[in-house]
């Protein structure tokens, strides 16, 4: 996980296969840097002035990614008022992976897609 990715899309899921991919659109990015046990994520949308990242800590195995948010934007306060830490199913490789969403009933519901920017 150590390094800087970068969002490349979003998938659907029909609870366990992909639906649909979702692009990003122009001027949206999306990062996020692994360091040690430590995560920093950030968002650019550009027709959007709310502000987003994120600040925290995060654990991960072969298929399973953990990160706890410690801070945040103000728009990310809120979130992390109520719900700290994120877990995700993982799939990842050298050059990319994928947080996959499962919901309470153990389906996926929906991905972010990221590739190795270093």
């Amino acid at each position: 996980m150590e390094g800087a990715w970068e969002l490349v899309n979003y998938y659907s899921y029909d609870g366990e296969n992909v639906t649909d991919t979702v692009p990003m659109s122009q001027g949206y990015r999306q990062i996020k840097i692994y360091s040690g046990n430590k995560v920093m994520w950030s968002r650019k949308v550009p027709m959007d002035s709310i502000e987003w990242y994120g600040y925290g800590t995060y654990t991960n195995s072969e298929d399973e990614l953990v990160e706890t948010l410690d801070y945040g934007s103000a728009s990310m306060l809120k979130i992390i008022d109520t719900m700290r830490v994120f877990s995700f199913e993982l799939q990842i490789d050298k050059d990319t992976f994928t947080q996959i969403t499962v919901g309470e009933e153990g389906v996926r519901i929906s991905s972010e897609n990221y590739r190795r920017l270093e």
